[in-house]
């Protein structure tokens, strides 16, 4: 399986790392082969028809920026787009940084994988909080598929518990801490007692918030995520617009103190029921399965048979996210495997 590997900040890393310490366990195990052909960055790529070696993944990112600069397959000034249409591949992983903007330029990256018939596994949020109806339809339309599962949750497989482990059950609704800037904010203010302004302040200190974190605090990035779930998990034809959103720019240390006294606290909660899709800050009990603390998610869904299911685990990081990536390219391995044998 040859793979284009578009971006490459601190997720694309993760995914060639991973590929290289694994690669001979997962030819052993699954039948799978990845080789990472070309990968484009904006300075260039570096390509190499038959596959960068592991070694040579490992001298590329020792080296660092900008990876155009590689003596023996680096193309200064070659387009991402330009790599997508030229370099033979059968996957397109893109994990370029997030627009919700306009979605670019990862939605020309994906939508060109699609033309010239590859598969995309994407980590980027931004084309599918903006235009996910669309490009599914795209995907189907040229016989390809589209895998996203580090979007939401990182690490930990929301979109798959749902979509596997619930199969054939009904999920009536869905309700998650899906951002760990915005719970460890919550988590630093209830707990220890400091202000809106001094945890922001921590969580950029410790790495958890950008400088400008309004994509955080604000609840776009919690509102993206609603946006897939509810596409890929209840078949619901939405984008970005049509989540109600709030952040949490607004919550004080005196409302965390007096939800403390019913038992409960504040935590900013995605949800999708019926036909609203929202995003607030919202008080829950103490003893919620939704309460946890820190960077952690969680998510619970509402079924029609099992009643509630909550998964917890870590929703960001960049080996985290990258193990996703594995996970989606595992998948459209076995998808491809399971046509052949049709």
């Amino acid at each position: 399986m040859r793979i284009i590997l578009v971006g490459y900040g601190v997720v694309g890393k993760g995914v060639t790392t991973i590929l290289a310490r694994r690669a001979m366990e997962k030819v052993s195990d699954y039948g799978f082969n990845p080789k990472i052909v070309a990968i484009a960055d904006v300075d260039g790529a570096v390509i190499n028809p038959r596959g960068l070696s592991p070694e040579k993944l490992e001298e590329i990112k020792k080296r660092g920026y900008p990876i155009s600069a590689d003596p023996d397959f680096g193309k200064k000034g070659i387009s991402a787009l330009e790599v997508i249409k030229t370099v033979e591949a059968e996957i397109v992983v893109e994990v370029t940084p997030v627009n919700i903007k306009n979605g670019e330029p990862a939605i020309s990256h994906i939508t060109e994988a699609f033309k010239t018939g590859k598969h995309v596994v994407t980590t980027n949020k931004g084309p599918l909080a903006l235009a996910m109806p669309a490009l599914t339809e795209l995907a189907e339309y040229n016989n390809v598929y589209l895998r996203f599962s580090g979007t939401v949750g990182g690490g930990t497989p929301m979109l798959e518990f749902a979509k596997r482990c619930l199969a054939g059950d009904r999920i009536l609704a869905i309700r998650g801490i899906l951002n760990g800037t915005t719970n460890y904010i919550l988590t630093e203010m209830s707990q220890n007692h400091v202000t809106f302004q001094d945890a922001l302040a921590n969580a950029q200190k410790l790495g958890y918030a950008e400088k400008e974190p309004s994509m955080d605090i604000d609840g776009f990035d919690t509102a993206c995520k609603v946006v897939i779930l509810a596409n890929w998990i209840m078949n619901k034809k939405i984008t970005l617009k049509d989540v109600d959103r709030t952040g949490i720019r607004e919550v004080t240390l005196q409302q965390l103190q007096d939800a403390a006294k019913r038992n409960s606290t504040i935590k900013l909660i995605g949800s999708i029921e019926g036909d609203k899709a929202m995003v607030k800050p919202t008080e829950i009990p103490l003893t919620n399965p939704l309460c946890v603390s820190g960077v952690l998610n969680a998510i619970t869904f509402s079924t029609e048979y099992a009643a509630e299911q909550t998964l917890i685990g870590r929703g960001a990081g960049g080996i985290e996210t990258a193990s996703a990536v594995l996970r989606d390219l595992l998948d459209i391995r076995r998808k491809l495997a399971t046509k052949l044998l049709t």
